[in-house]
């Protein structure tokens, strides 16, 4: 029968039977790291240390010369480098990069707000609510994706979150979710308390900077005492320095937490590879939950009166993600984007089941 067509219908029906018999890989993951880090803008991310910011009007520098010493370098490849090196040297060269809008790669929320709220819950549901219009802390009346997927027989119980905002409990709703949800001040209580995990809750309830949140090392050590602890298939971390000091008007502390995030990372991604439970079968999410403004003036703000914070970034690491570097002169991806993709890397379909979620990013998975 394929004889009596001409060659270019053969062609086009021996594709097809190709596709009908080769479909997509499975996934090679088997666990999922999703790490957010408020308000870091992807102009830093991109182009490292800011010299607009680097001085007392501006940045709130007290010795300029001392902060260009420890993060200017001359070229922008250089500074982001020296600012974030395990984000350069290792995500974004085994994996991908998206958000240099210099490069003609744009990130952004889809919310409309370009704040806190909104847009952690337009990351972990899929789009962007009406109603989640605020930062005060209410439960998310929205299923997350780790909820979701705590749902799951192959999942349950094998979810856990963890933030510096103690909002971030509220968001993820992991009461209602079922799953390890620890945030803010609040102890974690979920057993078994060993003396490290005693040790942060008791530091941690003795060290009130700001209301509602404290320094990320408690979040980030208390999710690395858990992951040792209790191995989860999927672990949610938010950070939240970098926001604080940019609202500040604190340069040098906003960049010297953005490096610590970035060395966070790296202690995670190595403490995960040197289990084998996740050796080479766990990919790593990272982004933030909105943009700021533009240096000089706007950078410590961002929200509906600053356009320009709807931009942000997103990173890729891990077995099913090509090692495509920075991406450049590409589709726009959107936030609204990775609650489909983190379920899809662990060959879930999140957007089937919730049709108003983003679609995934499929650069970022197997083909």
């Amino acid at each position: 029968m394929i004889r009596r067509f001409p060659r270019r219908f053969r062609i086009l029906l021996l594709g097809a039977l190709a596709c009908a018999a080769w479909p997509a890989p499975a996934p090679k993951t088997r666990n999922v790291v999703l790490v957010m880090t408020d308000g870091l803008r992807w102009q830093e991310v991109f182009r490292g240390a800011d010299a607009a910011l680097m001085n007392k009007a501006a940045g709130g520098v007290s010795d300029p010369e001392a902060l260009k010493k420890l993060y200017w370098r001359d070229s922008e490849a250089a500074r982001r480098e020296l600012l974030m090196p395990f984000l350069w040297h290792t995500i974004a060269a085994k994996g991908q990069i998206y958000g240099n809008r210099y490069q003609q790669s744009d990130a952004y929320v889809t919310n409309g707000h370009n704040f806190s709220y909104p847009g952690y819950s337009e990351t972990l549901c899929g789009f962007a609510d009406p109603r989640v219009d605020s930062n005060d802390k209410i439960p998310n009346p929205n299923v997350t994706v780790l909820e979701w997927l705590n749902r799951k027989p192959a999942f349950r119980g094998k979810v856990a979150a963890f933030g510096a905002w103690d909002v971030i409990s509220a968001i993820v709703n992991g009461e209602r979710g079922g799953f390890v949800a620890n945030a803010g001040y609040d102890p974690l209580l979920a057993p078994p308390v060993n003396k490290e995990i005693a040790l942060l809750n008791r530091v941690k309830a003795d060290t009130r900077i700001w209301d509602g949140e404290p320094f990320d090392s408690f979040p980030f050590h208390t999710a690395m005492e858990y992951v040792k602890l209790h191995r989860p298939r999927v672990l949610y971390l938010s950070l939240g320095e970098t926001d604080e000091w940019a609202h500040a008007g604190n340069y040098e502390l906003y960049l010297r937490a953005a490096q610590r995030v970035d060395r966070f990372l790296q202690e995670l991604w190595q403490a995960l590879q040197a289990m084998p439970e996740y050796r080479g079968t766990t990919s790593l999410i990272f982004l933030c939950d909105h943009g700021r403004g533009e240096a000089p003036v706007e950078w410590k703000s961002h929200g509906e009166k600053i356009p320009d914070s709807k931009y942000i970034w997103m990173a890729f690491l891990g077995p099913d993600t090509a090692a495509r570097g920075e991406r450049s002169h590409v589709a726009v991806v959107t936030q609204n984007q990775v609650a489909a993709t983190l379920a899809a890397l662990l060959g879930e379909d999140y957007a089937g089941a919730v049709p108003q979620a983003g679609k995934p990013i499929a650069d970022v998975l197997p083909r």
